[in-house]
């Protein structure tokens, strides 16, 4: 897989954080086969909302993506950069060329969409777990 030029991003967040970092597990998130597992360090997204540009229609085959917004530090994935793949819709290349495209590697469940500071996370893979006054904290503005 073409990477950036620099793989430093694979030892920031979302991917790693420094040891001396607090980070609070608040609400837990996978994909569909269970490989890619991340956890959030809080219960509200900064925004949520409903893209219907025809780049999300496209590249999720829908007539909609719906995100969450968080910082990135916000985000942690329990095994880094392991078991995801990415892809960079401007270059329309397997790489991780910010912005890009984020999903897991082996049942292509979108994960997210990664910008310099932000990311912009589907909210469908959070579980919730019966608490609908979470659930509603990523209802679209």
């Amino acid at each position: 897989m073409p990477s950036t030029r620099s793989e430093d991003w694979k030892s920031n967040p979302p991917y790693a954080r420094p040891k001396d970092e607090p980070f609070t597990n608040t609400l837990r998130g996978s994909c569909h086969c269970g490989q890619v597992v991340y956890h959030l360090s809080r219960d509200r997204p900064l925004a949520s909302k409903y893209c219907h540009c025809t780049d999300c229609q496209t590249l999720h085959g829908a007539p909609f993506q719906w995100a969450a917004i968080f910082e990135k530090h916000h985000l942690a994935f329990d095994r880094g950069v392991e078991g995801l793949a990415f892809y960079s819709a401007g270059d329309k290349e397997p790489a991780h060329g910010l912005p890009c495209k984020v999903s897991c590697a082996r049942c292509g469940s979108r994960i997210m969409d990664e910008g310099r500071n932000m990311v912009l996370l589907f909210p469908a893979l959070v579980e919730f777990e019966g608490d609908e006054k979470v659930k509603a904290n990523f209802a679209p503005e």
